[in-house]
C-alpha cells in the first residue's frame, strides 16, 4: 500500500514537472498585443487590483491571459511581474479600435486564438508582435489618435427647434466646427480641460497635431459625424472637454473668445461631452519604428494587415453600441440640456472686477509695479 501511494505521489510530481518543462520550453518574451474593445459597461481600461466592484477591460484581459496559459496566476495578481504596460488609459465607457499593451508572456502555440477563447466577444486581440526587451508601450508612444462619434444635432443652434432624427448638418456649420477645431492645433495650456491641474503645471501643456470633423453620414435614421484628433498625449477628460467647448460655442452658449481665455491662467468653466462616442483609434510609434522596425530582428509596429479586422470590429461592436445607446439613453441630448447651467462668462467678469480693485488699491498704495503674480 505504501508503495502504491508513493507511486501515485511520484506520478503527480512527474506530471507537474512535465507541465513546468512545457512552460520552460515556451520562453517568456516581450510582446505587444493589438486590442479592440467596446467600453460600455466598463470602468475604463486600467485594472484596480483589489477593487472588484468596478469592472475594467484589463480584468477580463488578465483573466484570459492566465486561463490560456500565457502567464502564471501570480502575474495576474501583480502585473509588474509581467512588465505590463498599456499605451492609453481609456476612461469609463470609452472604446478602442487600436489599443496597444506590452507585456512578457510565454509564446505558446495558437496564442491569439487561445487568449480570444477566454475573452468576451466585445474584447478581441487582433494582432501580436515581438518587441525589444526594454519596450514600454506608454513611454515609447509618440502620438495617439482618437475619434469621437456624435449625432450632428449637437451642433444645432440653441434657438433652433430641432428634432433629433430630422436634423441634418449644413455645410456652413460644418465649416465653422472645423475652423474652431483647428484652433486647438499646436501647443496650448490645457489646465482647464482636465481636473486637478493648475495653470502653472508644466504637464498641462499638450501638443495637438490634427483635429477635424469628417463628412456627416446617416445610421438608423439619425445623422452622425466623426471628429478625429491626433496628439502627443492627452489628459483625463481632455478630448471630451475640447469637443464640449466647441459644441457650446457653435450652439451659441459661449463666445469664440472663450478658447483663448481657456488657455490662459484664469479658471474657465469648460463643459465635458459624454464619454460614449470616444474611441481610441490608433497609437503611433514612429521613433521606435525608425530605430528597430528594420533591424532584421523586430517588426515595425504598424498594423496594415489587421486594418480589415479593425474595421469589421468597429462595425460589429463599437458603432452599433454608440448608435443604440444614443437612441435609447439619449446621452448627447441629455447632456446638451445641461449647457445652459454652465457659466461661460463669470470668470472673465470676476477677473476684470479683481483687476479694477487691485488697480485702485495699488494706485492708493503707490505700487512700484513689482506685484506678486501667483494666484
Amino acid at each position: 500500500e505504501e508503495n502504491g501511494h508513493q507511486n501515485k505521489r511520484l506520478k503527480s510530481d512527474a506530471d507537474e514537472e512535465d507541465a513546468e518543462d512545457q512552460n520552460k520550453k515556451s520562453p517568456k518574451r516581450k510582446i505587444v498585443l493589438l486590442m479592440a474593445y467596446s467600453g460600455k459597461g466598463y470602468h475604463g481600461m486600467q485594472r484596480n487590483v483589489g477593487s472588484s466592484q468596478f469592472k475594467t477591460i484589463e480584468d477580463d484581459l488578465v483573466s484570459a491571459l492566465v486561463q490560456s496559459g500565457c502567464i502564471p496566476e501570480n502575474h495576474g495578481e501583480d502585473m509588474k511581474k509581467m512588465s505590463f504596460q498599456r499605451c492609453a488609459r481609456t476612461d469609463k465607457g470609452v472604446s478602442a479600435a487600436g489599443q496597444i499593451v506590452s507585456l512578457k508572456v510565454r509564446l505558446i502555440d495558437d496564442i491569439l486564438e487561445k487568449i480570444n477563447n477566454h475573452l468576451p466577444s466585445h474584447i478581441r486581440i487582433l494582432g501580436l508582435k515581438r518587441v525589444t526587451g526594454g519596450f514600454n508601450s506608454k513611454n515609447k508612444c509618440d502620438a495617439r489618435t482618437y475619434s469621437y462619434m456624435l449625432p450632428t444635432f449637437a451642433f444645432a443652434h440653441k434657438d433652433q427647434d430641432v428634432q433629433a432624427e430630422l436634423y441634418r448638418l449644413d455645410r456652413e456649420t460644418l465649416e465653422r466646427v472645423n475652423k474652431l477645431l483647428a484652433c486647438y492645433k499646436g501647443t496650448h495650456n490645457f489646465h482647464n480641460f482636465t481636473s486637478q491641474k493648475g495653470p502653472r503645471d508644466p504637464s498641462a501643456k499638450r501638443y495637438i497635431m490634427e483635429m477635424s470633423c469628417g463628412e456627416p453620414f446617416v445610421r438608423e435614421n439619425m445623422e452622425f459625424a466623426v471628429i478625429k484628433v491626433k496628439g502627443q498625449s492627452f489628459m483625463m477628460h481632455q478630448i471630451r472637454k475640447m469637443i464640449g467647448l466647441v459644441i457650446a460655442i457653435v450652439k451659441g452658449y459661449a463666445a469664440e473668445s472663450i478658447m483663448e481665455r481657456s488657455w490662459g491662467e484664469e479658471k474657465v468653466d469648460v463643459p465635458k461631452a459624454p464619454g460614449l462616442g470616444l474611441v481610441l483609434e490608433k497609437v503611433h510609434f514612429e521613433k521606435y519604428n525608425r530605430r528597430f522596425g528594420n533591424d532584421g530582428l523586430h517588426e515595425p509596429l504598424e498594423w496594415t494587415e489587421e486594418e480589415e479586422k479593425i474595421a469589421v470590429f468597429k462595425e460589429q461592436y463599437i458603432y452599433p453600441t454608440i448608435i443604440n445607446t444614443e437612441r435609447e439613453e439619449k446621452s448627447m441630448a441629455n447632456w446638451l440640456n445641461t449647457l445652459p447651467i454652465h457659466d461661460f462668462n463669470s470668470s472673465a467678469v470676476e477677473m476684470q472686477t479683481n483687476n479694477k480693485n487691485s488697480k485702485k488699491s495699488s494706485d492708493l498704495e503707490g505700487s512700484d509695479g513689482c506685484g506678486d503674480d501667483s494666484d
